[in-house]
């Protein structure tokens, strides 16, 4: 038995047991020991069936492999993976909590209730703060029940202005109804103002009323320059703010009036020098 096909494949055998199967153009040659063949004339595939339902593919082209279907995995961000972290975001505690705005620093200030919050004040650019960071984190693993509010200085700058901080490291302490405690700047070699603020604040008070937050100026300020609502200035504020305006707009008319009046009895004068 001997028979040829068009893409160049010879079959040869005595008997449908023992066959020997060449591919002329790449020499490449097998042998079927048992079962029988049915050959299927094809003029763009030829295709070699076997009777126990397996199919071999004598084309020229090599088969497609495909790659195995994955399931997909959740991905999950991990700081600090694929860069490298910056100082200021290394050993970050969960009481910590980065200032985006200055609404949220009123919020967080307002709804602290008798819970102690400390402002940090930082610069990426300041040594002094670069040095204390790590301690700064140190105090707030060791007090949890502190929140401290760090304010970047770069990112928020008409902020600062409007809250008057001018130096840094700057820190500001604020307890419950009493508002602001206590606001120093510190560094490494000075840190023992910071601990002793906080063994003075740090423990448990009970202060009856609202949590006060910052000063009334303060939120005039901030407001003025549109980083918070208006609607945040309490109302006692604008009035007094309105009777500040009123009485400073009175005094430069009352002002005016006299250098009026001395500009009028200078004419008289002159005129009757004349």
């Amino acid at each position: 038995m001997s028979c040829s096909l068009k893409a160049g494949f010879a079959v040869s055998g005595s008997s449908s047991t023992n066959l020997l199967i060449k591919n002329r153009g790449t020499k490449e040659c097998f042998r079927v020991c048992s079962g029988s063949l049915q050959l299927k004339k094809s003029t763009t595939n030829p295709t070699l069936f076997i009777t126990n339902q397996h199919t071999v593919d004598f084309s020229d082209r090599k088969p497609a492999v495909q790659s195995p279907k994955l399931d997909p995995v959740q991905g999950k961000y991990i700081p600090g993976v694929g860069k490298s972290m910056r100082w200021w975001e290394k050993s970050l505690q969960p009481n910590m909590v980065e200032i985006q705005s200055a609404q949220q620093l009123v919020d967080c200030l307002v709804n602290a209730g008798d819970r102690l919050v400390i402002l940090d004040f930082y610069s990426p650019g300041c040594g002094g703060c670069k040095a204390l960071h790590p301690k700064i984190c140190q105090l707030a693993e060791l007090n949890p029940d502190a929140t401290f509010l760090k304010v970047n200085y770069e990112e928020h700058k008409p902020m600062c202005y409007a809250l008057r901080v001018h130096v840094l490291p700057f820190f500001r302490f604020y307890r419950g109804a009493d508002g602001r405690v206590c606001s120093f700047s510190c560094t490494n070699a000075t840190i023992k103002k910071f601990k002793d603020a906080l063994a003075k604040h740090g423990t448990e008070q009970c202060s009856l009323g609202p949590a006060k937050g910052l000063d009334e100026s303060e939120l005039m300020a901030l407001a003025s320059i549109g980083l918070i609502s208006r609607e945040m200035v309490p109302s006692s504020t604008n009035d007094d703010k309105d009777l500040v305006l009123n009485g400073a707009t009175a005094m430069s008319h009352t002002l005016k009036n006299k250098d009026d009046k001395k500009i009028e009895v200078m004419e008289s004068n002159a005129m009757a020098m004349a």
